[in-house]
């Protein structure tokens, strides 16, 4: 056999049309071989004023649709809920018991009863409603909703959760128990 390389094909004449060939590599033109401007994507179209509030909305309806149930059936009376199971199984208290009679309480327009039955549930109460409002006001605006809180925040909120349950199962405490 021959080892000798195979002629290498002559540059089209200018002015002449290439001869058919294998297609230009992906991102080339097909006369120049030049690569193609970048292809971006389409401009994001933005959302009606509508569409940002519809989630925010939905949410309070179903915040809303809970107190109302919460509200019109007493957590009071035996039976209507489950009970809790720590409570059940070790008689602690965890920092949701008493959280349903604390939303009944509110539902009814009584703040001191709901303090009395969990008074953190009621903080947990008025941060939801401060953001939710802030959240509707960046929704309106077109402006997204974000929380980006650092590690030491959230350690900071699962502290004041253990504190607050074991503060309410000390004697000096039950002041916090519901």
């Amino acid at each position: 056999m021959d080892a000798t390389p195979p002629p290498a094909a002559a540059p089209p004449a200018p002015g002449s049309v290439p001869a058919p060939g294998p297609p230009p590599m992906s991102g080339q033109s097909p006369v120049s071989g030049h690569p193609y401007p970048p292809v971006l994507p389409p401009a994001p179209v933005p959302a009606s004023r509508v569409r940002r509030l519809a989630t925010p909305v939905a949410v309070m309806a179903v915040v809303v649709g809970a107190f109302g149930y919460v509200g019109s059936v007493d957590p009071n009376v035996p039976g209507h809920y489950p009970a809790c199971p720590l409570l059940r199984f070790t008689g602690l208290y965890c920092p949701g018991c008493g959280g349903l009679r604390s939303a009944h309480a509110v539902a009814h327009g009584d703040i001191a009863a709901a303090l009395g039955s969990n008074a953190l549930a009621v903080v947990g109460y008025g941060i939801f409603a401060v953001l939710w409002l802030v959240w509707m006001s960046r929704a309106a605006r077109g402006r997204p909703m974000s929380i980006a809180a650092k590690p030491a925040v959230w350690w900071g909120i699962g502290a004041v959760l253990l504190v607050f349950s074991v503060v309410r199962n000390l004697s000096f405490g039950s002041v916090l128990a519901p």
